[in-house]
């Protein structure tokens, strides 16, 4: 029985987990003598001791226990370390259950294997204190505490024969990520979702103090759990094998508990509510069976042994000798043969094949990956004839078209939204599925149900993070936020993007599905919500991501933004950033144009300038985003009717990435393209819905990229008019028109009176907003006059 340990495995659990506490210390501390074959030397230690032995104890305490009970019960099981820098104790997991050598055919599982191993932790050419991506089993880094238990539930959610064991460290407990998490269980249906086991390790301290958890009452502590709605199960000390046995029937009656509770759910017996999830509190000291003492203070048990308890090994005797009797006490003649190969006795605690731990196949989700089935764009796009003849929501036709991703795609597919799906006008999806609610509901209540696949908790960390876990094991999907408020994640994306970056490196890591953030209620049009609302940060965040990662798109309108939403749900191991607002915009390009136009990622409109490709212009006016697209085509419009001499190219960038370098970038446009849209020496005034600075470091290189001349958001805000928006960043059709006006290559006759009335304009804006609080009838109501066309887009 899974509960009850036998002396065979006892004797199993033990030597697996004295291996690996073994490996962990060697990784710590060695770059030769690997097995102890002679006494150690001051020779035989790394120059620079890094790396962390405090938390490694308990999460292979954990790992050999939870193999234990998967070679009893055969579940399938993805193993997530929450505490910071436990990296060696998984490397090590890994390296016995002979997956590591499998990713890494040099680190054989032996002695020279060993010493590999045992060099490379925390060198330079080598691997990181983290469980990170190089580690085999991982999806969780753990090197931004915060985030395990949300990787977990989103690994978990239609993935209905999973266990996610996620072990959160007491320091992380603390962080407000994981505050947040524990609400998880509230979002699954255990008819149809997999498990979350988490194990709270209260080893008691953090780097250099107690942590909060750990100094409690334990009754405190079980009450904030069962408020969550879990089932506290608790077991500590650090008596052997006490402990062994203890944790083994904790163990055993956590997944007993989940299995039950998937039983009666997939029996046809509706849950009422949340089912009480059982928690694992686990409490053993910190730094467990390492040093007790050294220099007559307390190690074990206290904040010293949280990253390396013996740092004096390569200069002082005496800390040598104890750094050999620690590695000796885990007697590793019983636990590695003359081979250096684990033996028998180590080998009989590991799972087999795809079973182990560290080999399961949803820690590299690429392997698990099917193609989306996507519906035809052209369904769902706006019928355009005359450029900006046409308003619509633009998010409205996105949200009517995931909602047929939805229902073509109905285990693998999901939207992540903090509580406004409605507000940014997705709400459509809601009538292929409910939102998934477990708790309960109230007359009133609108699209809850456990059956519910919507998910809205008001946490970008939750919504980011569960859609993480859930792309990073195989599942595709969408996380759509307010621009400003995708700041309060923006760390998170800065993580998954390293983590793609350093997987692209790992020809053994598939790709997996992109992480798809939308980003919407912009910076423009927070009208009412005013400053506090008004921040376009995120795009900046994504530039600084290597090339092969970050794409950001800036559709101008519906149709664009269908295209780019179809494009992006088709990429792999990418960040895709798409940014567009909710409000009623016009519309501009067709079906066909569009598609041209997104597959182009930049092009001429030449529909809304005066140049007709004979000679350069007198000036470019380019533009990216929505809004700021608006105003350039109203400035081109305005210098056409008032200055009809001017030659103006009007340029747009959909897909921000273009306008990197080719050696940049790997969407850079080539030298040619890039002269085609903006030539070689034609000033550039480029309205941009960010940071102005942005533009200007991306355009780094080209010809005379001193010519571009940038208007965009510059933290002007608070509660106006949409317009006002625009004047008081200076990125206004007027404000362009003044721009060109002084950067063109020739002015015709008139420029100075044109320049006059675009200042008097102003003037009349300031008064005019503040007497009748909306915008002139002019702007407000304007529309690009009717035009002969031809082509819509040209490269």
């Amino acid at each position: 029985m899974p509960g009850t340990l036998d002396d065979d495995d006892l004797a199993s659990v033990d030597a697996w987990w004295r291996a690996a506490n073994y490996l962990t210390i060697g990784q710590i501390y060695l770059r030769d003598n690997p097995l102890l074959r002679r006494p150690l030397r001051a020779t035989d230690v790394k120059p620079r001791l890094l790396g962390h032995w405090g938390t490694s104890t308990g999460l292979s305490f954990v790992y050999a226990h939870l193999s234990r009970l998967v070679r009893h019960t055969g579940q399938q099981t993805l193993y997530l370390a929450g505490p910071g820098h436990g990296g060696p104790a998984l490397v090590a997991a890994s390296w016995l259950e002979d997956t590591y050598g499998d990713c890494f055919p040099a680190v054989t599982r032996d002695e020279e294997g060993m010493r590999r191993l045992f060099r490379q932790f925390s060198s330079p050419g080598g691997i990181p204190s983290h469980a990170s991506v190089t580690t085999p089993g991982s999806i969780h880094e753990g090197g931004e505490l915060g985030y395990v238990l949300v990787h977990a539930f989103g690994a978990v959610m239609d993935n209905p024969d999973l266990l996610a064991v996620a072990v959160v460290g007491d320091g992380e407990a603390e962080t407000a990520p994981l505050e947040g998490a524990w609400k998880g269980i509230s979002f699954l249906n255990p008819a149809r979702d997999g498990a979350v086991l988490p194990v709270l390790d209260l080893n008691g301290w953090k780097i250099s103090g107690p942590t909060v958890l750990a100094r409690k009452d334990p009754a405190r502590v079980r009450s904030l759990l069962e408020g969550h709605g879990y089932h506290v199960l608790e077991v500590g000390g650090h008596d052997l094998p006490g402990m062994h046995h203890r944790f083994a029937a904790v163990l055993a009656e956590a997944h007993e508990r989940i299995r039950a509770i998937q039983h009666r759910a997939r029996s046809g017996q509706a849950p009422e509510g949340v089912p009480g999830w059982p928690v694992v509190v686990l409490r053993s000291p910190k730094g467990w069976t390492g040093p007790g003492v050294v220099d007559g203070v307390q190690v074990e048990g206290t904040w010293r042994a949280h990253q390396v308890p013996l740092s004096g090994v390569a200069q002082d005797p005496a800390h040598l000798r104890l750094l050999e009797e620690w590695m000796r006490s885990y007697r590793p003649g019983e636990l590695f043969d003359e081979q250096g190969r684990p033996t028998a006795l180590v080998r009989s605690n590991d799972p087999e094949g795809p079973l182990r731990i560290s080999a399961t196949p949803h820690a590299n989700g690429g392997l698990l990956t099917r193609d989306l089935v996507l519906p035809p764009t052209a369904g769902y796009a706006v019928e355009v004839g005359q450029p900006g003849a046409t308003r619509a929501e633009s998010t409205r036709r996105l949200g009517e078209y995931l909602r047929d991703v939805y229902r073509a795609n109905p285990t693998t597919f999901r939207l992540f939204c903090p509580d406004e799906t409605n507000s940014n006008r997705l709400g459509a999806v809601f009538e292929a599925s409910d939102r998934t609610w477990m708790e309960a509901t109230a007359a009133g209540d609108v699209a809850l149900s456990p059956s519910g696949r919507v998910v809205e908790v008001l946490s970008e960390h939750n919504c980011h993070g569960w859609l993480e876990g859930y792309t990073l094991t195989g599942r595709h999907g969408v996380f759509a936020t307010y621009e400003a408020f995708a700041m309060v994640s923006a760390s998170q994306t800065v993580q998954h993007g390293k983590w793609l970056e350093e997987a692209e490196n790992l020809p053994w890591r598939a790709p997996v599905p992109s992480l798809n953030v939308l980003l919407t209620s912009t910076a423009w049009r927070n009208d009412h919500n005013g400053f506090s609302h008004q921040g376009p940060g995120l795009i900046q965040t994504a530039l600084t991501q290597r090339a092969g990662v970050a794409r950001v798109y800036l559709p101008p309108d519906a149709n664009c933004l269908l295209e780019v939403a179809d494009h992006c749900l088709r990429t792999r191991s990418r960040i895709n950033l798409v940014v567009i607002d909710k409000q009623p915009q016009l519309q501009y390009l067709s079906t066909g144009a569009a598609r041209e136009h997104v597959a182009r990622g930049a092009s001429c409109w030449p529909w809304a300038g005066t140049d007709d490709g004979s000679a350069d212009p007198d000036v470019v006016l380019a533009c990216a985003g929505d809004v700021v697209t608006m105003e350039t085509v109203a400035a081109a419009e305005l210098l056409r009717d008032r200055l009809p001499q001017l030659r103006t190219r009007v340029v747009n960038v959909v897909d921000l990435m273009r306008l990197h370098r080719p050696a940049d970038h790997p969407h850079g446009l080539d030298e040619f393209s890039f002269r085609e849209l903006f030539t070689d020496s034609v000033d550039v005034v480029f309205a941009f819905h960010g940071f102005p600075g942005a533009v200007h470091q991306l355009v780094h290189g080209r010809p005379r990229a001193d010519r571009f001349h940038v208007r965009g958001f510059i933290e002007e805000g608070t509660t106006t008019t949409p317009f006002d928006m625009v004047v008081r960043n200076r990125v206004s059709r007027y404000h362009l028109v003044l721009d060109a006006l002084e950067n063109a290559s020739r002015l015709p006759v008139g420029a100075q009176d044109l320049r006059r009335w675009c200042l008097a304009q102003l003037e009349r804006h300031r008064a005019y907003v503040v007497e009748h609080l909306q915008d002139l009838p002019e702007v407000r109501d304007w529309t690009p006059a009717p035009r002969q066309t031809g082509a819509q887009v040209t490269g």
